[in-house]
């Protein structure tokens, strides 16, 4: 079971997770296989974690996955998961995820 935002409880659904990753996956270089491995990882991690995991749970393991996957595909997932109203959300976002994975220079 997820709990959702509202409070209310539904089954857990693999098929709808795969769904809301080919939608941000789509017409990217993302195979079918690298769906299916993110959507285990993110099926085992909530069950690692807890009997009935949130709804936000759900998403963040997703994001944290697709942020390895493909950038341009965690942005799409990320503007619908958080609800972007605005460039200005696209902006904000774009610099947190070039701030946690742009390699560290070395000077010296």
């Amino acid at each position: 079971m997820v709990i959702k935002r509202s409070g209310t409880r539904q089954p857990f659904d693999r098929g709808k997770l795969i769904d809301g990753l080919r939608s941000a996956t789509k017409n990217r270089p993302v195979t079918e296989e690298q769906l299916e491995v993110v959507a285990q990882e993110v099926e085992d991690e909530l069950r690692e974690g807890s009997s009935e995991p949130t709804s936000e749970q759900v998403g963040i393991a997703v994001l944290e996955r697709l942020r390895v996957v493909d950038e341009v595909a965690y942005l799409r997932f990320a503007s619908v998961y958080k609800g972007f109203e605005g460039v200005d959300d696209f902006r904000r976002e774009v610099g947190l995820l070039t701030k946690t994975t742009a390699p560290k220079r070395t000077e010296g």
